[in-house]
């Protein structure tokens, strides 16, 4: 069985790596937007299985990205993992408050990153 993610993330080098890494992993299809804006003009092309996002990107940040996914009926239950170098208490109690499932800070442990994906995946299929 296949899953869509989506994964937000301005930088290339950071995207590339958050793709290499579900790609080592299962069989996911990835879709990669560089930017908020583009990651809402993707959402209605197919159904997301999970949402990776950052947080500090131009334009749509992350949180106003998640507070969109939320908000609309169509996408408020895709699972949501936030990938930031923002990892304060503060900045993490403000990504879940805002309907966030996970919070990973940057840089990342790939094996980490795996296994918080497949847990959201097997969850998201349960519930």
């Amino acid at each position: 069985m296949s899953f869509n993610i989506l994964v937000v993330e301005d930088s290339p080098t950071m995207r590339a790596m958050i793709t290499t890494t579900l790609e080592e992993c299962e069989d996911y299809e990835i879709v990669e937007a560089g930017s908020g804006f583009e990651a809402l003009r993707e959402l209605p092309r197919i159904h997301f299985d999970l949402v990776i996002t950052d947080i500090n990107m131009p334009n749509i940040n992350g949180l106003e990205l998640i507070s969109f996914l939320k908000s609309n009926q169509n996408y408020a239950t895709i699972p949501i993992i936030i990938v930031s170098t923002e990892g304060s208490q503060k900045d993490r109690e403000k990504g879940f408050k805002l309907g966030a499932d996970e919070y990973i800070v940057k840089p990342f442990d790939p094996a980490d990153m795996q296994e918080k994906v497949q847990e959201m995946l097997k969850r998201d299929k349960k519930g």
